[in-house]
Formats: C-alpha cells, sequence, structure tokens
C-alpha cells in the first residue's frame, strides 16, 4: 500500500539517471538548442513588430505563433537545465505551474494555426473581402480568443486537480503533464475526465477545421497557375509547419500512452521532448526561408549589422 503524500510534497521527476560528465555534455547540448529556439523565434518577432509593412493578419499571426513557441519552452528548458545541474525534483506547485504552460503553450498553437488557415482561406477564396473582413480589430479579437481560450481550457483542467490528495510522488517523465499527475492521486475527480474529453474534442475539431481549410484551398487554387503560385508561397509553410506540429504531438501522445517501458532512457526522453524541441526551432526557419518578405527582412537586419561592425 502506498504511503499518502501531502499537497506540499517533492515530487520526483525520471529520466536522469546519468553520470554527472554525461549530464554536462546534455547540459550543453540543451542550452544550445534552447538558445536556438529564442534565437530563430525572436529574430521573426523582431523583424515583424519593428516593420509597419509586416503588420498584415499572416504575419501577426506568425508573431504570435512565435511568442508561443517562447512561452511553451519557457515551461521546459529553463528547469530542465537546472535539474541537470541538481536533483531531478519538483514541488507540487511548481509541477502544476510547468504542465498548465506545456499544455496551454500546446493548445495555443493549434488555435493560431487554425487561424492562419481561416486567413489563408479568406485571402484566397474571398479575396475582395478580405481588407474589409480581416480589419485590425477583428484581428486582434481573434487573436485575444486564441490566447485566452486555450488558456482558459488548461486552467479548468489543472484546476480540476489542484489540491488533491497524492498517493505517490513519482513522476514517469523529465517533466509534469496532468495525465501523470492524475495517476499519483489517490482518488481522480470525475470532473477532470470529463473537461480532458471536452478540450480533447474541441481541439480535434480544430484540427478537422484546419485540416478542411488546406484541403479545400488546394482543391480550388490547384486549377489556376497563379492561384497555385500563390498558395505555394503563403500556404505552404502554414501546412509544413501543422504536419510537423501534429507529427510531434502525435507522436508524444502515443509514446506516453503505448509505450513500451522496456525501450532505452535516451529514446524515452526524447520522445518526451521533441514536440517542445522539433516546431520551435524549424517553424522559423520554415516562414523565414519560404516568406520572401520575411527572407529579406531578416536578410536585411543581419546585413546591417555586419554594415555596422565593419565600420
Amino acid at each position: 500500500m502506498m504511503e499518502n503524500v501531502s499537497v506540499g510534497a517533492i515530487l520526483t521527476l525520471s529520466g536522469l539517471n546519468f553520470p554527472f560528465v554525461y549530464r554536462m555534455i546534455l547540459f550543453a547540448l540543451v542550452l544550445l538548442c534552447y538558445f536556438v529556439i529564442l534565437l530563430n523565434n525572436f529574430t521573426i518577432i523582431v523583424v515583424i513588430l519593428a516593420d509597419r509593412k509586416l503588420h498584415k493578419p499572416m504575419y501577426i499571426l506568425l508573431c504570435n505563433l512565435c511568442i508561443n513557441a517562447v512561452y511553451g519552452s519557457l515551461g521546459l528548458y529553463p528547469k530542465f537545465l537546472v535539474d541537470l545541474l541538481s536533483s531531478h525534483v519538483i514541488s507540487y506547485a511548481g509541477c502544476m505551474l510547468q504542465g498548465f504552460v506545456i499544455h496551454s503553450s500546446s493548445c495555443c498553437d493549434f488555435s493560431i494555426l487554425a487561424l492562419m488557415a481561416y486567413d489563408r482561406y479568406v485571402a484566397l477564396c474571398r479575396p475582395l473581402v478580405y481588407q474589409s473582413y480581416m480589419t485590425r480589430q477583428r484581428m486582434s479579437l481573434f487573436v485575444f480568443f486564441s490566447w485566452f481560450i486555450p488558456l482558459f481550457c488548461m486552467f479548468m483542467n489543472t484546476a480540476s486537480i489542484l489540491g488533491k490528495e497524492l498517493c505517490g510522488f513519482h513522476i514517469n517523465r523529465l517533466y509534469c503533464v496532468n495525465q501523470m499527475v492524475v495517476k499519483l492521486i489517490c482518488s481522480p475527480p470525475r470532473s477532470h475526465t470529463i473537461i480532458t474529453w471536452l478540450n480533447v474534442t474541441f481541439y480535434f475539431f480544430h484540427f478537422l477545421f484546419i485540416c478542411w481549410s488546406y484541403g479545400y484551398l488546394f482543391k480550388v487554387c490547384i486549377s489556376s497557375t497563379q492561384m497555385w503560385k500563390k498558395f505555394k508561397q503563403t500556404c505552404m509553410p502554414h501546412v509544413i509547419c501543422l504536419v510537423i506540429y501534429s507529427t510531434t504531438v502525435l507522436l508524444d501522445l502515443s509514446y506516453m500512452r503505448f509505450g513500451s517501458p522496456d525501450v532505452s532512457q535516451h529514446l524515452n526522453n526524447f520522445m518526451a521532448i521533441e514536440f517542445l524541441l522539433i516546431p520551435p526551432i524549424f517553424n522559423p526557419l520554415i516562414y523565414g526561408l519560404q516568406l520572401t518578405l520575411i527572407r529579406n527582412r531578416v536578410a536585411g537586419l543581419f546585413h546591417s549589422k555586419k554594415k555596422i561592425h565593419s565600420f
């Protein structure tokens, strides 16, 4: 029989059971990845905010996608770097906060990607009303709800298990997620199950809407050379990022539910962090290379810095 643990207990995490020398190597690699994530995303954010010509719906949404990448990575990397240098533990309150940040960031990604799909649908299929419909006021409202709804959904999800009595203290993962915390609760609340399935259903419809939007746009644009060119220029980065993000999230969820406990610790660790590693690094690169205005502004930014240093 497991001993009850108070809510104020310190929880232990798993995945770092190797020598200190290996931890130092991993620390350097994780720090490098975190630096690349911050550099890539802040570059896109600064370029978009600094150039008024980029204050258009598509680029504003891209800016928010990059902000969300920084927000999500904040939930993992600083704590992970500290754990590599010290003991791999976390307070119950810290665990709840970490789970909330990571979950809400994932949901924000789907909300913003859904808005991007809708923006491209209006731009390509209703071009005559695009400027009058996608106004600054309407875009501000869309962006507000793309943040508020995920944060609210995950707040309700986290609040449904907050303060519950625990019958364990070990989380079999590098970081905290609500599903792992629920396994430690002596009597898991039914309300949490209901809220979880409502959230899953809600964001599954997001995914279906995104797929339908790009499928419809593909069908409409492929018959016209000019439309197909616009689709490749403005929609392909969205589609590539959607595929990368959806694949990494699906792999993480599948592995968390069906993964074998006999796999190596290194594979287990990678599967735990891949959706917090691959999209935040590659999404800004994909947009930066594919979208001409972004590519030119970024190139101009680094070129001007080179000029200054040459003086």
